[in-house]
């Protein structure tokens, strides 16, 4: 099982993917830029137990129920599930008896770059994911991703000609498209869950900025409310773009602008008062952020009133 949350201690650093082959004791590549391994595959003897690959990697597991480190104790199916992970991002081989149970696509980014996919692929937040956030499958979508790995699995077989790679990179990024389609799903299906995350975040978000925190601590990062939710910020800035149509970033904005127009209304404070009350280093900051959301300078704004 391939997991993020590792001590950073005795890590191989992998460049090519058939040097990764060659150390996990499983067949070489049959193209030097992508390998689908069975992790049944694996060697035992491999002394490969925490790596940075320099490449992505998509793997599905047949079972992740009950087996993640970090385990929300909410499950969409028992069919099992997807993680992603980009390049040179730290992982961890554990538990060994699962190694048997699943699959793992590696990609190296060189086989993407004549493609558009390479760009596009920046915009799929899961490769940012953590483990407890991984993709789980129904049965109808176990086999669809499944079928998309046996494709790509034929075509590594046939032997390589020029249009090799393009069918290649094409159904990798079919794979990407159908696993954005059910994480989509899968914040549908766990609305209940997602919006009691929604209310403490929003909760935090309130109770930040109701304190002196921002004139001691600044502006609040979005990694600050996912540390406080136990979540990636990639993935909390998507669920709440799913369930209120607006990511971390915005919500946060959101609420600078209410507080600011109540400071605006309800105080005789200066516009730079204000802005540092807010966490701003800098009042021309406040004023160019206040001005984007508001159409008018924050000046303006109280004016209007009077």
């Amino acid at each position: 099982m391939i997991d993020k949350s590792i001590q950073k201690q005795a890590l191989h650093h992998f460049h090519s993917i058939s040097e990764l082959s060659k150390a996990l004791g499983v067949s070489p590549p049959l193209h030097p830029l992508v390998h689908l391994i069975n992790h049944d595959e694996i060697s035992p003897a491999s002394e490969v137990r925490y790596m940075i690959p320099n490449f992505y990697m998509i793997s599905y597991k047949t079972n992740l129920k009950g087996k993640l480190r970090y385990g929300q104790g909410y499950y969409d199916f028992d069919e099992g599930g997807m993680i992603f992970v980009s390049p040179n991002q730290a992982l961890s081989v554990v538990d060994e008896d699962d190694l048997c149970q699943g699959c793992s696509l590696f990609i190296h980014p060189d086989l993407l770059r004549a493609y558009p996919v390479s760009k596009t692929i920046k915009k799929f937040g899961f490769f940012a994911y953590n483990i407890h956030e991984a993709l789980h499958l129904s049965d109808q979508e176990k086999q669809k991703i499944l079928g998309l790995f046996y494709d790509i699995r034929q075509e590594l077989q046939t032997p390589i000609d020029d249009i090799s790679q393009g069918l290649i990179v094409s159904y990798i990024e079919v794979l990407l498209h159908y696993s954005d389609r059910y994480y989509k799903r899968q914040f549908i299906t766990r609305d209940v869950v997602n919006h009691t995350v929604v209310e403490k975040f929003e909760s935090y978000l309130a109770d930040y900025f109701h304190s002196a925190d921002p004139l001691h601590k600044g502006l609040p990062s979005v990694g600050y409310f996912a540390d406080r939710l136990h979540l990636s910020s990639s993935y909390l800035s998507d669920m709440l773009r799913n369930v209120t149509g607006l990511n971390t970033q915005q919500h946060i904005h959101a609420k600078l602008i209410e507080k600011a127009k109540e400071k605006l209304t309800s105080t005789d404070l200066t516009v730079a008062e204000i802005a540092y009350d807010l966490g701003f280093e800098h009042p021309q900051s406040f004023i160019k952020l206040f001005k984007a959301k508001t159409s008018v300078t924050p000046l303006g704004y109280r004016n209007s009133l009077n």
